[in-house]
């Protein structure tokens, strides 16, 4: 069996890694993961031929010739390797995670720090047991920081992923109600995300934190703080300005009397939580204030976060990446808020919501309705015990073909669901 030493030592010499045999760069290493319905294993040859230098394999049938490398588990093996190149590089690692506004925080973040840093920091939602090594074997002797997202649906998850990435500071966004079906409770994801705080604890690092949030209040103790907040009386405060349509904030630093504004491209006035933990992060990184703001008003969301698009038809606001009963909530309130003559709703269902899914779909049902929207429109199966006399599509297709043959026109339309939903088919309809 090959040895992670052994393994880093090629890394060196070919630190480009695949787990893609339709993507093998000369000279890289393919790393051949296993999953439900595919095998690297059988693509190690046509990789090496492809132009890849070595193939590492957990069969021993794959083993074809002295560049294929046989490791007990080619998962394992590449987050061992993973943790064993992080910890040669010894800069900051930022850990991220949270159920609403983490990749947002982690992108605001990002803009904010590469203003002063060489900054490595996760690429689109590679946040996963395999996306974080992946992210790590990108680290080269050029950064100078790292900020690295995690993702979870399952307990256990997000202490794996800190184990790999090692960081030194942590940030968890928020938490609530999401991928209940893996967590079970809401109590099992505040434990899962805690397991971020966990870590920190251990090494004695240090944590962003929005001190105004009572669940992470509750889990962060005996761990260093560098808090932010939305009222006065913290070294990094802030408040909404405006939101028509994008959010406005002003933000105020270590008790002084001077302020820093900022119009974002982000639509919701949620989205104040996720800049300001940016700000912070920022802020204690001696980025400038006013790099701070350049950075805020440069960014543009994208990946149907947060979303304004003006179409012949109608003006949408896509925010269709995720769903679960908090973000929600905020996006319906905050849609409610906005100025519009004519407003519609179309939401798609809550994914993994377990055993409280048929519960929490009629409590949306019913807020929706507390609300005067022009036109409203539901699309999963999972609103069809909501006993709502709002219209039902099972899927995005049906409603596609109700808006050929009924299209919408002349309104300001709120998309927001669960990515297994695939509302962004729906928008070249509207």
């Amino acid at each position: 069996m090959t040895t992670i030493e052994t393994l880093y030592k090629l890394y060196q010499k070919h630190p480009f890694v695949t787990t893609d045999s339709r993507n093998t760069p000369e000279g890289s290493l393919f790393f051949a993961l296993k999953g439900e319905s595919f095998n690297g294993n059988r693509f190690a040859a046509q990789s090496l031929e492809a132009g890849c230098s070595y193939a590492i394999v957990d069969e021993q049938e794959a083993v074809i010739n002295d560049r294929c490398l046989l490791v007990e588990n080619v998962l394992r093996t590449l987050q061992a390797l993973a943790r064993y190149h992080r910890k040669m590089c010894n800069i900051p690692v930022i850990g991220i995670t949270g159920t609403n506004g983490k990749t947002t925080t982690k992108e605001l973040m990002a803009a904010i720090l590469s203003k002063k840093y060489t900054l490595l920091y996760t690429q689109g939602n590679l946040n996963n047991h395999i996306g974080v090594p992946l992210t790590l074997l990108r680290l080269t002797p050029e950064h100078q920081m790292a900020v690295i997202e995690m993702g979870a649906n399952h307990p256990g998850e997000i202490r794996e992923l800190a184990e790999i990435a090692d960081p030194d500071y942590g940030l968890i966004t928020n938490v609530g109600m999401a991928h209940l079906e893996g967590f079970g409770s809401f109590e099992g994801v505040l434990k899962t995300k805690g397991e971020l705080y966990d870590y920190i604890r251990a090494k004695k690092g240090r944590i962003f934190i929005n001190c105004e949030n009572p669940y992470l209040e509750s889990i962060a103790r005996d761990i260093e703080h560098v808090p932010y907040a939305t009222k006065p009386g913290y070294p990094v405060w802030g408040e909404v300005l405006n939101c028509s349509p994008f959010l406005k904030l002003r933000w105020h630093l270590d008790y002084s009397d001077s302020h820093y504004d900022a119009t974002t491209n982000l639509i919701g006035s949620y989205n104040l939580e996720n800049a300001l933990a940016a700000i912070c992060v920022g802020h204690y990184f001696g980025i400038q204030a006013t790099d701070t703001a350049e950075a805020l008003e440069a960014y543009v969301p994208s990946n149907n976060r947060s979303q304004l698009k003006n179409t012949e038809q109608n003006v949408l606001i896509i925010d269709a990446y995720n769903a679960n009963p908090t973000s929600m909530a905020a996006a319906i309130h905050n849609f409610e808020q906005y100025k519009a003559p004519h407003k519609a709703v179309i939401l798609g269902s809550m994914k993994e919501l377990g055993v409280v899914s048929q519960e929490e779909h009629k409590r949306l049902a019913f807020h929706i309705a507390e609300h005067n929207f022009d036109r409203v429109f539901l699309i999963g199966e999972e609103f069809r015990q909501a006993n709502s006399d709002y219209p039902l599509f099972s899927d995005a297709d049906s409603f596609i073909d109700y808006l050929k043959e009924l299209p919408l026109q002349g309104y300001t339309i709120l998309i927001k669901g669960s990515r297994g939903n695939h509302l962004e088919s729906i928008v070249p309809f509207l």
